[in-house]
């Protein structure tokens, strides 16, 4: 199975890192109040950053370095893609 990370912004320009199979059920599911605690009091504009082909442990790892970054780091992988 192919495993995503993504990079959603929020409405308060902050990022907010995951992993999903399917990236676009995923945005929804945080669009609509089923995703993480993290979009309490914040709103999913978009997905800015996705990065396929990973196995499930290679995407939580690449997550966990993404979240490790400032926001300023992650400013510069949205920008690249």
């Amino acid at each position: 199975m192919n495993w995503y990370v993504y990079i959603i912004e929020a409405d308060d320009h902050s990022y907010y890192t995951g992993i999903s199979t399917d990236v676009d059920r995923r945005f929804n599911q945080h669009l609509n109040g089923k995703g993480a605690k993290f979009f309490a009091g914040r709103k999913p504009l978009s997905v800015v950053y996705c990065e396929g082909g990973h196995t499930r442990s290679s995407a939580t790892v690449r997550e966990i370095e993404i979240k490790r970054l400032s926001h300023t780091q992650k400013e510069k992988i949205v920008l690249k893609r």
